[in-house]
């Protein structure tokens, strides 16, 4: 009897001992392949020299370090049936095996199955995407001498070489994925996102395709345009004044847009009289569809190298203007520069109440209240405003005080004139 239990506490040992290795070894997976540029820098700061030598040089060898991994792993896990075979065999009769094979065999497959599952996989990743520095820093020594250790350094090779055979010899189909499917990446990524501007930024990288030229442009009622019987004076003038780089030329209106005056080639003609030929130093306009998406446009303005073009109907009329700067805000926020007044475009009330310029877009009303914008693209027409949108809904031009809504919200219009609304207070209701 005795000889018999030895034995089984040593093959106890040895499959705790097999489960503790698999959940260090899966774990060191998230761990290394989950640090980012932060969390590497913050290592390299921390350890000793040779300690994150070691961490740096598995890190780029991907390759080696994902073969190592899954190699030390399989053997690991082979190794802990083996063991928990011989671990049940003793625990149930041999009358009990005889009797129910099927019982038998399925309760081992369930048991050994949710053990490794749980004990070697689950557990140790959830623990290694919250821990990740400290499981690297433990696994980097153990996972080095492993990859330099025959056989593992002969699989990890052989493993290495036939993955990239199998990768030449397919062929290289491309992953199309949604901007919806990438948002919900971010979504539930959004807890390790400690930055509030990373989160932006990374937002603003998955709506970028999708957003037209229109969304973002400056309204025409807002360009300032220089006509081209000016006299010389009035340019410098207007110049001054705007403190504008690029202003578009126009004849009779601005739907006759003539070229763009850049403000830098006037630097050496400041002294000129008023009769001075300016139009000779206008450049071309570029124009573009209203309907262009941002990301094409930002292409054109690198090939052509240029920073502005004018947004145009399907008539040719001319609904605005956009620049490379309104194209990078969409990324990186709002890019205020010496020459810009702060415009108070958002005035909050409450958590849920603002006050909003009509012409406030309405992309970043969506993000101003965090919402899914599905309601809103589906109700309206051609509006890319707040006010547009109101118009739209309402069917008319509304007066001060009036009050429309739309799902959660209630808009009430704090001031206007005959053609358009000026502001407009938002309020989301049915919130504490």
């Amino acid at each position: 009897m005795e000889a018999d239990i030895v034995p089984f506490i040593i093959s106890i040992l040895i499959l705790l001992v097999l489960l503790l290795f698999s959940a260090l070894i899966s774990g060191s997976e998230v761990a290394f392949f989950s640090l980012g540029p932060q969390e590497i820098d913050e290592l390299k700061s921390q350890e000793k020299p040779k300690k994150f030598e070691v961490i740096n040089y598995l890190l780029e060898r991907p390759k080696e370090l994902l073969a190592i991994i899954l190699i030390s792993n399989n053997f690991i896990n082979v190794g802990i049936v083996i063991v928990s075979n011989f671990v049940t065999s003793k625990i149930f009769p041999a009358s009990f095996q005889i009797n129910s094979p099927i019982t038998y065999f399925i309760l081992q497959v369930v048991l050994i199955t949710f053990v490794i599952l749980l004990c070697g996989e689950v557990l140790p990743k959830v623990y290694a995407t919250k821990h990740a520095k400290q499981l690297a820093r433990i696994m980097a020594k153990p996972l080095k001498v492993i990859s330099t250790t025959f056989p593992f350094s002969v699989l990890k090779n052989g493993l290495i070489k036939g993955t990239d055979f199998l990768s030449k010899s397919s062929k290289k189909r491309s992953i199309n994925v949604s901007a919806e499917e990438l948002e919900h990446a971010l979504e539930i990524t959004t807890n390790k996102l400690e930055d509030e501007e990373e989160r932006k930024l990374l937002s603003g990288i998955v709506h970028f395709g999708n957003t037209d030229c229109k969304q973002i442009m400056r309204a025409r009622i807002d360009i300032v345009g220089i006509e081209k019987n000016a006299n010389f004076f009035e340019v410098l003038q207007t110049i001054r004044s705007t403190g504008y780089s690029r202003i578009p030329v126009y004849e009779d209106s601005l739907d006759q847009i003539k070229g763009i005056l850049y403000s830098k080639d006037f630097l050496s003609f400041l002294d000129e009289g008023e009769d001075f030929n300016w139009l000779e130093h206008v450049r071309p306009a570029m124009f573009t569809p209203e309907n262009k998406k941002i990301d094409d446009l930002l292409k054109n303005f690198q090939s052509e190298k240029t920073h502005i073009a004018i947004v145009v109907d399907e008539y040719g009329g001319v609904l605005g203007l956009v620049t490379m700067e309104d194209i990078l805000e969409e990324i990186v926020g709002d890019i205020t520069d010496e020459f810009e007044e702060d415009e108070d475009l958002v005035n909050q009330i409450d958590e849920n109440t603002y006050i909003l310029e009509g012409k406030f877009p309405l992309v970043d009303f969506y993000k101003l209240f965090k919402i899914d914008p599905k309601d809103f693209e589906e109700a309206k027409g051609e509006s890319e405003t707040l006010a547009g949108f109101l118009i739209e809904n309402s069917g008319k031009i509304l007066v001060k005080n009036e009050r429309v809504t739309f799902n959660e919200f209630t808009f009430t219009v704090e001031a206007a004139d005959k053609r358009r609304l000026i502001r407009i207070k938002a309020h989301k209701n049915g919130q504490s």
